[in-house]
C-alpha cells in the first residue's frame, strides 16, 4: 500500500503543535505495517540541509509551478524521518518558507499553502509513484484533493489514488477570499452558497478537504463525535453531519522510546510499575530545582501547557482561590496569555512555598515534571487529543482532567469507574467547564491521594495503559482500506 502523508510540519523538522508529532511518529509506525510511505513538507528556514543530511533533487531543480498568477521556480530535497528509513521531501520555495513563523497573517498566506499543495502533486508526479492513499492535514494541504480531481484529473497517475483528511484541530480552517479560487486556477463554479468550497463568503481550505476526500479522520473518537455539535463544529458541523459515516477518531500514539519513565534520559531517577517507589526522588529533584519545600505527604500538581481559554486557565483562574487554600504544591511550565502568565507570577511571589513557575519552552523540564509530580491538571475547554496526559499516565502522574476530546476517551475517572463496579479508573474528570467543577476534582484525587493503596491503584491502571503509534497506525491502515474500497 503506498501512502503519500501530507503535512505542513513534521518532528523534528518544524513544529508548533501536536501534527508535527503525529506527522513524524505515525509514518514510521505505518513503515513496519508493510506501507510505504512517502512524507511531504515545506523546507522552512529552521530545516538546515547539512544539519538533517538532506539531498538535493537536482534532476527537479527549479521545477515551474503556478500559484497567484505567478510562476514560481521550486526546488526539491530528500531525507529520512529520524532514525528510519521512511523518505520525506521538502518543498523549497525560500521566499514562502523562509519566514519568521510557519504559520503567518501575510497576504499572500493561501498563496503560500497553494504552491506547497501544487509543487507536492507535481513531485509526486515526477516521481512516477503511484499513491494509494493521500493522507492529507488540516489546511494547509486542503486544497489537494480537489487539485488532483480537478486540476490534475488528466493524470492516470491519480485515477486509482483515494483521500484521507485528517483534522486535527478545526478550530484553524484557512479562510481566504474568493480571489483564492483564482490563485489556485480552481474554476468558479465550485464557490457557491453552501458549496465545497464557500464559507461565509469566503474560501475555506479545511472545507474543500472534507469535502472532496472519501474519508475524514480525527485524533480521538470524542472529538470526532464533538465536531457534529455546533458548540465544537466551529461552523463545519453540517457538512462533517453530511459526511458523518465517513468520519472517524483515532486517538494519537505517543513515542514511549522517549516518553518512558524506564528509559528517560532527562529524569534524574528511572523507575517503573514494580520500583515506583522511586518515583518520589524525582518528585524531591524536581521540588528542588524550585527551591519548594519537599514533604513526602503533600502533593505535587504539575501543569505544562500554553496559557490560554482554550486549555482552562479561565476556569482554573476562577478556581484559584480554593485551590491555594488546599494542602497541595502547582508546578507551572508554559506561556502564553499575559494575564494568566501574571496571575502565576503574583502566586509564585506570594506563596513562595506553594507554587513553582517557569515561563517559556524547557523539553528536559517537562520530562521531570511528568516523572515529579504526583498529579496532572489539564483542564481544556476543548482538546482534539492531548499528549501530555498520556505521558503523564505512563508515568503514574495521575491526570485530573476535563472531560472533552481526547481527555474523555483516554483518563477514566476513578469514582464514576467504581460506582459501577470497576475499578480501571485511572484519574479524575469533570463534565461542567467551571471553576467549581475543577475544584471538587482536584478535591476528590487529594483524598484519595491519602489512601496509598488506592493511589497505587490508579497509578498501575495508568501505566498499564498502551497508547503506542503501533495500534494507531493499525487503525489508519484499516481507515485507508475503507478508502480504497469507496
Amino acid at each position: 500500500m503506498n501512502i503519500a502523508y501530507i503535512a505542513s510540519e513534521v518532528v523534528p523538522f518544524a513544529k508548533t503543535g501536536g501534527l508535527a508529532d503525529v506527522a513524524g511518529a505515525l509514518p514510521i509506525a505505518l513503515s513496519s505495517l508493510n506501507c510505504n510511505v512517502k512524507v511531504f513538507m515545506p523546507k522552512y528556514y529552521s530545516v538546515d540541509e547539512n544539519k538533517f543530511d538532506l539531498q538535493f533533487l537536482k534532476e527537479f531543480k527549479e521545477t515551474s509551478i503556478r500559484a497567484g498568477g505567478f510562476t514560481h521556480a521550486v526546488n526539491y530535497y530528500k531525507g529520512y524521518l529520524l532514525n528510519s528509513n521512511v523518505e520525506i521531501y521538502f518543498i523549497d520555495y525560500p521566499n514562502f518558507f523562509h519566514r519568521h513563523l510557519l504559520y503567518t497573517n501575510d497576504y499572500d498566506e493561501d498563496v503560500r499553502f497553494i504552491l506547497f499543495s501544487k509543487a507536492v502533486i507535481e513531485l509526486i508526479q515526477r516521481l512516477k509513484w503511484k499513491p494509494d492513499v493521500i493522507n492529507c492535514n488540516d489546511w494547509q494541504t486542503g486544497l489537494i484533493p480537489l487539485l488532483i480531481k480537478d486540476n490534475y484529473s488528466w493524470d492516470t497517475l491519480f485515477h486509482k489514488t483515494k483521500f484521507v483528511f485528517t483534522i486535527h484541530n478545526i478550530g484553524y480552517q484557512g479562510k481566504f477570499s474568493k480571489g483564492s479560487l483564482i490563485n489556485a486556477e480552481i474554476e468558479g463554479k465550485y464557490f457557491y452558497p453552501g458549496g465545497p468550497v464557500e464559507f461565509h463568503n469566503d474560501v475555506n481550505f479545511l472545507k474543500a478537504g472534507i469535502y472532496f476526500s472519501e474519508i475524514i479522520n480525527t485524533v480521538s473518537e470524542t472529538y470526532a463525535k464533538e465536531l457534529l455539535t455546533k458548540e465544537y463544529g466551529h461552523g463545519m458541523e453540517g457538512i462533517l453531519n453530511q459526511r458523518k459515516d465517513d468520519l472517524f477518531g483515532i486517538v494519537n500514539g505517543v513515542d514511549y522510546n522517549v516518553w518512558n519513565p524506564e528509559n528517560d534520559k532527562f529524569i534524574p531517577y528511572n523507575y517503573s510499575i514494580e520500583s515506583l517507589h522511586i518515583k518520589q526522588q524525582n518528585k524531591e529533584a524536581l521540588l528542588k530545582y524550585f527551591n519548594l519545600p519537599y514533604t513526602p505527604d503533600i502533593p505535587v500538581i504539575g501543569i505544562i501547557s500554553r496559557l490560554a481559554i482554550q486549555k482552562g486557565f479561565d476556569i482554573i483562574s476562577e478556581a484559584m482561590s480554593d485551590l491555594i487554600k488546599l494542602n497541595a504544591q502547582y508546578i507551572i511550565l508554559g506561556s502564553g496569555e499575559p494575564k494568566y502568565e501574571d496571575m502565576f507570577r503574583s502566586l509564585n511571589y506570594n506563596f513562595p512555598h506553594k507554587f513553582g513557575t517557569y515561563f517559556g519552552y524547557n523539553n528536559e523540564l517537562s520530562h521531570l515534571i511528568e516523572a515529579g509530580s504526583d498529579m496532572f491538571l489539564m483542564p481544556s475547554n476543548y482538546e482534539p487529543c492531548g499528549l501530555n496526559q498520556i505521558y503523564s499516565l505512563k508515568y503514574g502522574t495521575v491526570p485530573i482532567v476535563r472531560k472533552t476530546g481526547g481527555l474523555a476517551d483516554t483518563v477514566h475517572d476513578w469514582h464514576e469507574y467504581s460506582h459501577i463496579g470497576d475499578d480501571s479508573g485511572n484519574g479524575f474528570s469533570f463534565n461542567d467547564y467551571t471553576g467549581y467543577a475543577l475544584f471538587t476534582s482536584v478535591k476528590r484525587a487529594l483524598y484519595i491521594y491519602q489512601n496509598k493503596q488506592l493511589w497505587r491503584k490508579i497509578q498501575i491502571n495508568g501505566m498499564s495503559a498502551e497508547y503506542s503509534w503501533n495500534n494507531a497506525a493499525k487503525k489508519y491502515k484499516k481507515l485507508y482500506k475503507l478508502a480504497m474500497e469507496k
